[in-house]
């Protein structure tokens, strides 16, 4: 049995063969993952019924597992149907998240359009698909470097 937060097996054994720079997507329930998956990355599908887990649930368990050195998101609209006027709650979720592991990390927001193919590349190791219903709840994280 292991004595950290993250318990799931796939999760773990993609993390542990992914290096420095890797990219690692927390993807909400709304994310088109089977269709924008990286060519080199795996999807692992935690979306058991809607918001259950969280993106902010696996980010918790991530901090503690792995170095995390950047946090970027899909940035909001601000036009049509979906249009936020002020960041989505789910960001003062994740800054609380990043602080509470005392990681120096301001979220990055990416254009929605180029958040996609940003989280498609060759170095996304890991998809980690949710059931979040929270708009704009995408995560997309680089892995750091191990200092110990």
């Amino acid at each position: 049995m292991l004595l950290q937060p993250l318990l799931h097996p796939q999760i773990n054994q993609v993390l542990a063969r992914a290096g420095h720079h890797a990219k690692v997507l927390i993807a909400d329930g709304n994310y088109p993952a089977s269709t924008t998956l990286g060519p080199n990355a795996e999807l692992v599908s935690l979306n058991l019924s809607p918001g259950v887990v969280t993106v902010t649930q696996v980010l918790r368990a991530l901090v503690a597992t792995i170095p995390i050195e950047a946090a970027e998101t899909m940035m909001y609209e601000t036009t049509g149907p979906y249009a936020l006027d002020v960041d989505p709650p789910v960001w003062a979720e994740y800054r609380g998240v990043l602080q509470n592991a005392e990681l120096n990390i301001e979220l990055e927001p990416i254009d929605k359009w180029d958040f996609y193919p940003a989280a498609s590349t060759p170095d996304l190791a890991l998809t980690i698909q949710t059931a979040d219903q929270q708009r704009f709840a995408n995560l997309l994280l680089t892995i750091g470097v191990r200092i110990d």
